[in-house]
C-alpha cells in the first residue's frame, strides 16, 4: 500500500492514497469483481467474521476496491474512517437510521434535498423517532427545538438549491451541548471548500455521484466520521441492511478523485465569472452565489468556506413560464437533475428534486417558481456565458 504521508499535498494524496498493489504491479488501482472471498482454512473463516484477522469475507462488508475508495476519502475529508454506499441517498439514510431508535427525536434544517427531507420529515416517525425542522441560519431556532430526547442534527449547506448557507460550527456547539450528534451533507461545497468535521460536526455525508464522480458514470455514496462513530452507529446498520456500493463504482469514484481538485477548482472558477456577468441581468429577478461579496451570509462564508461552489442559483423573471423558456432555449447546457458534472446542467427544482412540495413549503425552503439550479461544467466559460445570455432573451 502506498504509505500514508499527512506532508504530501492533497493532490498528491488523492492520487495515491489508498493504494494496495497486487503482485502483478499494476499501475492503476485493481478491480475485485468478487461477490466473496476464499479462506484458507475454517479456523481462518471464523476469525475473519469475528474481526480477529485483516481480510475481507462479503463484498457486502467489505472489499478491497471499495476499501481503497474509502481510505482516499477519508484522507481528502480529514476522518478517522468511511464507509462508501451505493448512493448518496443511501449515505444519508445510513448514517440517520443508525444513530436512532424508537422514542428518540432529530432536528434538520427545513431547507433540504427533497429525499433527505422526506427520510427526516416522512421515514423517521414510522420508526418513532419524532422531527423538527427548523431555518437553519436560525441558531436560536436549532436551540428551541432540542429535546431531551434529543440524538440527532441534520443540515446541508450549501443548501439544495437555495444556496443558502448554515453555520456550522454554531450548530455544532448546540448539538454538543444538547448530547446530540450533528450530520453536515457537503456536496454542494465539496470536501475542497468545506471541512465540517474541524468545524464541529460528528459525521460528513457525500453523494459521490456528484463532484467526486463528476463525469455521469455511476452512483456512490459515502459517510466519514471518526472510527467510533462508524463502528458504533454506522458499520452494523450498513453491514445488515446491505446499501452496497458496486467495486465497479468505487473504482470509477477512484479515478474520479484522481482529477477532483482540477475539476472542481476550473468549474468553480467559471461559476464565479459567470455569477459576475450575469448578476445585474434584466431578465433574473435574483442571482445567488456563494463566492459574491453580495450573498446573504457572505461573512459567514468567508469563516466557513475557502471557496465558492460550482453551484449558481438562478431566479428568471416570469415564474414557471419564464424558467421553461429558458431552460429550453439553451442550446450547450443540458437540462439534468444530476449536478457536478463535467457537463453545464440546469433543472427547475419546483417541478423535479422540490415537486412533491405545496408551494408555500417550497417558499419556506427558498425555493420559487422562477428558479433554476444551474451546475457549472468544463467547457470553456465564454461559451457558456453565451449560451445563457441568448437563452435568457428568450424569457
Amino acid at each position: 500500500m502506498t504509505t500514508s504521508n499527512p506532508d504530501y499535498h492533497l493532490e498528491t494524496r488523492l492520487v495515491h492514497e489508498g493504494h494496495e498493489r497486487t503482485p502483478f504491479g499494476e499501475t492503476s488501482e485493481a478491480l475485485f469483481l468478487t461477490q466473496g472471498f476464499v479462506y484458507e482454512s475454517a479456523e481462518s473463516a471464523e476469525r475473519r467474521f469475528l474481526n480477529e484477522e485483516p481480510g475481507s469475507s462479503y463484498t457486502r462488508f467489505s472489499n478491497p476496491t471499495v476499501t481503497a475508495f474509502e481510505e482516499r476519502m477519508a484522507s481528502l475529508e480529514g476522518a478517522e474512517a468511511a464507509r462508501a454506499t451505493a448512493t448518496g441517498m443511501a449515505a444519508v439514510t445510513a448514517a440517520m437510521m443508525g444513530q436512532v431508535q424508537a422514542g428518540d427525536h432529530v432536528v434538520a434544517a427545513r431547507a433540504l434535498f427533497g429525499s433527505c427531507r422526506w427520510v427526516v420529515e416522512d421515514l423517521l416517525p414510522r420508526f418513532g423517532v419524532a422531527c423538527t425542522l427548523v431555518n437553519g441560519p436560525n441558531l436560536d431556532e436549532w436551540r428551541k427545538a432540542v429535546r431531551p430526547e434529543t440524538k440527532a442534527f441534520l443540515l446541508e449547506t450549501p443548501a439544495n438549491p437555495s444556496l443558502e448557507i448554515i453555520d456550522v460550527a454554531g450548530v455544532a456547539a448546540i448539538a454538543r451541548e444538547a448530547g446530540a450528534t450533528l450530520t453536515v451533507d457537503n456536496v454542494f461545497a465539496t470536501p475542497l471548500f468545506q471541512r465540517p468535521l474541524g468545524l464541529g460536526a460528528d459525521c460528513v455525508v457525500y453523494s459521490a455521484t456528484k463532484h467526486i464522480d463528476g463525469q455521469g458514470r455511476c452512483l456512490g455514496g459515502v459517510i466519514l466520521a471518526s472510527t467510533e462513530f462508524i463502528e458504533t452507529k454506522v458499520q452494523q446498520f450498513l453491514r445488515m441492511t446491505g446499501p452496497t456500493i458496486s467495486p465497479f463504482n468505487a473504482w470509477v469514484l477512484l479515478k474520479g478523485l484522481e482529477t477532483l481538485t482540477l475539476r472542481v477548482e476550473r468549474q468553480t472558477a467559471s461559476a464565479g465569472f459567470l455569477a459576475n456577468a450575469l448578476h445585474d441581468h434584466p431578465k433574473l429577478r435574483r442571482l445567488t452565489y456563494p463566492g459574491r461579496p453580495d450573498h446573504p451570509q457572505a461573512e459567514l462564508i468567508c469563516r466557513q468556506m475557502n471557496g465558492g461552489s460550482t453551484m449558481i442559483a438562478l431566479d428568471v423573471e416570469g415564474g414557471k413560464e419564464g424558467a421553461f423558456r429558458f431552460m429550453n432555449a439553451l442550446r450547450l447546457i443540458c437540462i439534468s437533475n444530476n449536478l457536478g458534472d463535467a457537463k453545464s446542467l440546469v433543472t427547475h427544482p419546483a417541478t423535479t428534486t422540490h415537486q412533491r412540495f405545496a408551494p408555500e413549503l417550497r417558499a419556506e425552503m427558498g425555493i420559487p417558481d422562477g428558479l433554476v439550479r444551474l451546475s457549472v461544467g468544463l467547457e470553456h466559460r465564454e461559451d457558456l456565458l453565451a449560451d445563457l445570455g441568448q437563452a435568457l432573451e428568450r424569457v
